[in-house]
C-alpha cells in the first residue's frame, strides 16, 4: 500500500509544520486508528472514505481534515526548500490559476502573495480553525456549530491549492525523492473524500484534472 511508503519517504524529509496528534482514549484517536488501519490493510479508496455505520458525520470529517493538513504539511515539508520568494512570486497553480489570501483581519481583500508566504498563512489559518474548540469541540457531547461544515469546506479548499502549487511548480522535486506515486495515491484519497461528502465544489477541483488527464 503506497500509505506505507508515504510515511517511510516523507519521515526522512523536514516538516513544515509540527504534525497535529489526538490525545490517547478520544473518540478521534479510536477514528483516526481505524482510519489508518483501514488504509493500511489495502482497502479501496473509494471505500476506505465511507464512514463507519456506528460513527457521527461531523467526528469522520473532523479526524480526516486533520489527517489530510499533517499529509499536506509533509508533502509540502519536501518542497517548502524550493518554494522561495524568488522561485514562485505569486501563489499559483500554472499559469490559468491564481489564488489570492484574504482572512478578514490581516488582509481584508483579496490580496497576492508569494507562494511560500501565501502557504504559511494558510497552515497558521488551518492551524487556528483545528485548534478553536468553538469549532472543532473536543467532548464527547458538545454539538459541533452551526459555521463547522462551511469551515471544513474552506479548509480542504485551501489545502487543495496546496497540491495543486506542489503538482504544477514542484513536481520535479517529489521525482527526485521518488514520491509521484505516493503523493498520487494522497491526492486520490484526498479527492475521494471531499467529493463524496461534498466538501470542494467540483469547479475548485479543475486544476489539477489536466495534470491526471483523468477525473480520479
Amino acid at each position: 500500500m503506497a500509505f506505507a511508503g508515504l510515511k517511510d519517504i516523507f519521515n526522512k524529509q523536514k516538516t513544515f509544520r509540527p504534525k497535529k496528534k489526538f490525545a490517547p482514549d478520544t473518540l478521534r484517536y479510536h477514528l483516526h486508528k481505524q482510519a489508518e488501519a483501514s488504509l493500511s490493510a489495502g482497502i479501496d479508496l473509494r471505500e476506505a472514505v465511507k464512514r463507519p455505520d456506528d460513527e457521527e458525520l461531523n467526528d469522520w470529517i473532523a479526524v480526516h481534515v486533520v489527517d489530510f493538513y499533517n499529509r499536506i504539511n509533509l508533502i509540502y515539508g519536501t518542497i517548502c526548500d524550493r518554494c522561495t520568494e524568488q522561485t514562485c512570486p505569486t501563489m499559483s497553480g500554472g499559469k490559468k490559476f491564481e489564488y489570492r489570501w484574504r482572512d478578514n483581519q490581516h488582509y481584508k481583500k483579496p490580496t497576492p502573495l508569494s507562494a511560500p508566504k501565501y502557504i504559511d498563512l494558510l497552515m497558521d489559518w488551518i492551524d487556528a480553525q483545528i485548534n478553536d474548540t468553538s469549532i472543532f469541540p473536543t467532548d464527547v457531547g458538545i454539538p459541533f456549530p452551526k459555521c463547522y461544515i462551511p469551515t471544513v469546506k474552506k479548509i480542504f479548499g485551501r489545502l487543495f491549492r496546496v497540491f495543486v502549487h506542489v503538482y504544477i511548480h514542484h513536481f520535479d522535486r517529489l521525482h527526485e525523492i521518488g514520491a509521484e506515486a505516493h503523493v498520487n495515491t494522497c491526492y486520490k484519497h484526498f479527492y475521494y473524500f471531499v467529493t463524496y461528502f461534498n466538501l470542494i465544489d467540483p469547479k475548485e477541483l479543475e486544476p489539477l484534472v489536466s495534470v491526471f488527464c483523468y477525473r480520479v
